[in-house]
This record gives C-alpha cells, structure tokens and sequence, in this order.
C-alpha cells in the first residue's frame, strides 16, 4: 500500500473511532440542545401523551348527566326590619330533580318561611315552584316545578351500606356559582349536629367534600352517580368576604334514606306529615332520679298526657302530683320512659331522636317505669296537625 493511501486510511480510522468513544456527547447536544446551551426556547425531546385517568373520567361522566337534574333554588322570604317595615330577603340553595314530571329534593332550610321560590335548570330556563310537603324533623322538603316537557332526574341509591373512605362527588351552587363538581370521601358516618330551632339532626354523613353556602339541599353522589345524601350543612368555617362562613373541610348530608321515607309517604298518602307520640316529658337521672324511685341512669318523666293522642288510648299516665325541685315544678307519680324500641333513653331529646326514623301511623315499643317495675307498651303515632 502507497504511504499516502496509508496514511488516509489511518486518518479515516482514528477519526470513526474518535467519533464513535465520544457519541454520547455529541448526540446529547445534537438531540438536548436545552441540557447543552440552557435555551428555554427548545422543544422536549419526548412528547407527552394526553388522557384522562380512570378515576378523571368517572367524574366526567358524572358530572355531564348529574349536573342536568341539579337545580338552584331562589327563595324570597318576608322579613321585618327595626321600624317595623317589611322587606324581602332574598336566599339562594340548590335540589335536584327526581323525577321527569319535575319534583325536586332539597332541604327544608332552603324553602321554610319562602313568600315565593324560583328554580333554575341546567339550561338557565327559569320556573316558580310550589311547596308539596316538608319535614322539618329531617330538614327536607319536596316542591315542584311545572316544566311541560320531560325533564332529566337523578337515581336515589342507598345509604345504609356506606363506608368511611368511599369516594363521593357534590353538586351545587355554592355562593351563586352554578353547577360546581367538587369530590371527597365519606370522612365519617353516624354524625349529630344540633340545629337553629334546637333540635338535632341525627346519623349524618361526613364528608371532606367542599360543601358552602348555596350547596344546601344539592346531590351527594357515589361513583356510580346515585344519590346517597343531600348536602345539609358545614361545620364552622372561615368568614368569606360577604361574610358568609366557608368550607374547611368538614360538611355533612343527610342519608338518602331518610328522603326516601318522606318520598313514600307523599306517594302513598299524597301528603308528608310529622309523627307525634303524645307525652311532654322531662329527663331526670342520678340523685334526683333514685330520690324519685326512678333508674338512676335516667329516664323521661311524663309530665302530661295529650289527650285524643295515641299515647292516651295506650294507658299510659301522667303526673298525680307535683313537687318543687330548685326552682322549677315537677310533676311526679305516673310513668317514666326508660327506653324506646329497645334504645335505653340518655337525653331530653330521645324521643325526637327515635321518631326522626318514623312516620305517622309507625308503631313504636316503649319500656316504661310503672309502680317499681318495667314493663313494655306498643303504640301507634299519629300525626301533628299540619300547621304546627
């Protein structure tokens, strides 16, 4: 081989060979130009891929069929100011559609003491409602809109088996914001929360699912877009800017159930009533309890018999005589309720408790005091006139 030729294979050789040992370098800065020269400009070598996950798409598709049969709910209630003259107050809730004839689910706060209620659909088609029952034990009522046209409505699921750590979706109009989704979990089951009049609401659902003003009365939705709870109220909050109290994570829904105890009486009877039992007690327990000849661990003293009431017709007694105790009168002598339906009493509100889970017309077991002795009495509720 001539020198020359040689020497030109040997130069070709050295260089493929240099080259090559030194590829990863010049390949990143052919391939990375941002990782070699630090321009921001560059596009990404690796093109990411769009898509949903799995978990994104259930609530997609929740969302676009459930936020159809979510109503907002305007409400206008008559209020008396420092001079006596009355003006409107304007209020705002949500509910949702139950049925394609155009009945509505929401929460009795929503509507109680209303002169006039509005409801907005999806479409923003706008039509007066009218009260057609409410359960204030319960915090539920039930109004119609008249669309003339079918209308989209939601599946009422079921409550009874639901468990902490489940996901859940609301619906709503918090603060005038129309059809919000938000998500969460069941953080807790079994909750009281005492209310405004005093009462208490019992067996609540708690979830960390953002609910705020103007979510009162929306769906609380499992993943397979069934209502299992109606979005009630929140605990405590931050103060907003309108002054109104924001979410901090703790909100709670009534059990679905309960709505559809109330559904089915009106279905069946055409009217929701509220039970009563007929007795006006008062819980007694410890030292003044064993001073009474009473259980200790308390019971509700009858303190009168409502007459024409079931719980006259089942011989149950009131007081015979009366005794001063502090500052108050107690009557004393007739029977003491130790327990309903097998539930021993603790509080004052026991008997509000148990009948929260009943319409008129239930029957109920009660456990009374009689004489030193316990004994079992079954009663039927009836039903408190329609005006009180």
């Amino acid at each position: 081989m001539r020198p020359r030729t040689l020497l030109l294979t040997l130069l070709l050789v050295g260089g493929f060979w240099f080259f090559t040992s030194r590829a990863d370098w010049d390949v990143s800065r052919i391939m990375h130009p941002v990782a070699a020269t630090g321009r921001l400009w560059s596009s990404p070598v690796t093109a990411r891929t769009s898509g949903y996950s799995s978990d994104e798409l259930n609530n997609i598709d929740i969302y676009r069929t459930a936020h159809l049969a979510t109503v907002n709910i305007t409400s206008v209630v008559l209020r008396q100011g420092w001079f006596n003259q009355v003006y409107p107050s304007p209020g705002t809730g949500s509910g949702f559609i139950i049925n394609e004839d155009g009945q509505i689910v929401t929460n009795n706060h929503v509507v109680n003491g209303s002169s006039t209620l509005s409801v907005t659909l999806a479409d923003h088609k706008q039509y007066k409602a009218r009260i057609l029952g409410m359960d204030s034990r319960n915090d539920l009522a039930l109004i119609q809109i008249a669309a003339g046209r079918k209308l989209p409505y939601l599946h009422l699921g079921a409550s009874e088996a639901l468990q902490v750590g489940q996901k859940v979706l609301a619906i709503g109009n918090p603060f005038g914001l129309e059809g919000t989704l938000t998500t969460g979990v069941v953080s807790s089951l079994g909750r009281s929360l005492p209310t405004e009049e005093g009462r208490s609401l019992e067996d609540l659902i708690q979830t960390d699912a953002a609910i705020n003003p103007g979510n009162s009365g929306g769906p609380l939705l499992d993943s397979h877009g069934d209502v299992i709870g109606i979005n009630t109220a929140i605990y405590g909050g931050q103060q907003t800017l309108d002054g109104q109290a924001g979410n901090i994570g703790i909100g709670f829904a009534l059990p679905i159930n309960r709505a559809k105890d109330m559904l089915e009486e009106y279905r069946t009877r055409g009217h929701i009533s509220r039970p009563v039992l007929g007795v006006q007690t008062v819980f007694v327990e410890g030292d003044l309890a064993s001073a009474l000849g009473l259980p200790t661990s308390g019971v509700l003293l009858i303190q009168r018999i409502e007459p024409g009431t079931s719980a006259e017709e089942s011989g149950l007694r009131g007081p015979n005589r009366n005794v001063i105790v502090g500052n108050y009168q107690l009557g004393i002598g007739g029977d003491a309720i130790e327990a309903i339906d097998g539930k021993t009493v603790d509080s004052q509100d026991a008997i509000q408790k148990a009948l929260a889970r009943k319409r008129a017309g239930d029957s109920v077991e009660l456990t009374i005091h009689r004489g030193g002795k316990s004994q079992k009495v079954t009663l039927k509720l009836g039903a408190a006139p329609e005006n009180l």
